[in-house]
Parts: structure tokens; sequence; C-alpha cells
């Protein structure tokens, strides 16, 4: 795919103007946090329409500080462990607390995204949704991918800054491989978690 065809990035107002629309209106909690997996985690949409609780909690029920995304729902061998920017954390605690009241939730098997009739939803919904707010929005050549894009392109610009270097992004973005020369950048799981707070 060429750059020109690639998904717009979003620049930090345009983050926090969409995060706010999506707050203030219907599913607000649910949507705005599927727009923060995006943008603050780097989840594909079918990322965020397979994620399940147990890739975020504790062993004492409570949300983690880590996505542990696993290679089922991921794309491929693309499971990785992403750390969780506080925005994410904060909202992730709240729809915790109301999937809790449903009879039908389970920590083990229960999806964090779940519509109003379903218990889950598919990636197709999810890539609708990005289309649906950006063009509500008027954001032209922003997509499902923009918030994704945006994630890898601002932690590249400061991973230097913590000590990390583009093996750590290859990491956080689940992508299988860099230029040749790229392959000898050692991974720093503590650069990532400095990276990711830095948004």
């Amino acid at each position: 795919m060429g750059l020109s065809k690639q998904a717009k990035t979003l620049n930090k107002q345009q983050i926090e103007m969409i995060s706010s629309y999506l707050r203030q209106h219907r599913n607000g909690l649910r949507n705005q946090t599927i727009f923060l997996l995006s943008v603050r985690s780097g989840l594909r949409a079918k990322e965020i329409a397979e994620l399940k609780w147990r890739e975020l909690l504790t062993p004492n029920g409570n949300v983690g500080d880590t996505i542990e995304l696993t290679n089922s729902t991921s794309k491929g061998r693309s499971g990785r462990s992403i750390p969780l920017h506080p925005s994410i954390k904060a909202n992730l605690i709240e729809v915790l607390e109301d999937q809790r009241k449903h009879r039908n939730f389970d920590p083990c098997t229960s999806h964090v995204v779940r519509t109003e009739r379903a218990t889950s939803t598919t990636a197709q919904t999810v890539v609708s949704m990005f289309h649906r707010w950006y063009k509500v929005l008027g954001l032209l050549g922003c997509s499902s991918h923009s918030g994704r894009r945006t994630f890898i392109t601002e932690t590249a610009k400061k991973i230097s800054l913590v000590g990390g270097s583009l093996r750590d992004i290859q990491m956080l973005a689940g992508h299988q491989s860099l230029q040749t020369t790229q392959r000898y950048i050692d991974a720093d799981s503590e650069a990532q978690a400095k990276v990711v707070q830095m948004l």
C-alpha cells in the first residue's frame, strides 16, 4: 500500500476532541475505550473485537498494568505484551465494574467489548464504528487504522528518550520483522512501559 493510501495519523488535539466526543454520546464509555485501545495501545480492529478480560486481569481479578495479547486474539503470531496507558486502565476498570453486573460475565471467556444485544462484536463492526465516528467529525482520510498508525508513529518518536529502540516499537506493534539491520536491536521492556506513559 502506498503512503498516499495509508490511514492518516491523528494529532494531540484531534485525539482529545475524538475522545471527548465519544464519551459524551451513547455508549460513551465503551466507544471511548475502543478508541483508546487503538490510539494508546496500537490495537488492530480485530484485536479490539477479540480482546478478552483474561488478557487484562491479574490473578486477583483486577485490571493489571499490561495487555497480554494472545496470538489467537491477534493477527497470526503477533501476540504481545503492551503496557497500559493510564487513560485506558481507568476506562477498563469502569467497564469491568459494569460488565460484572451481567449474569453471563466470565473473566476467563468474556470479551471486553460487547454490544447492546450481544456479548461480543466483530472486527468489521469495529471498523464501521471508526468510519462513522470520523465521518461525523469530518476527519477525512482517517480509518480504523489511524489510531494504530498514530500509536506507532508517536512511540517511535519518543522511544529514544527512554533508552529504547525501534525494536521496542516492533514488539509493541506486533510486527514480525524489521529491516535486516534492525533485527540486531535489543528490546527493552522498561523502555516500552515508559514510552507508553509519555503519550
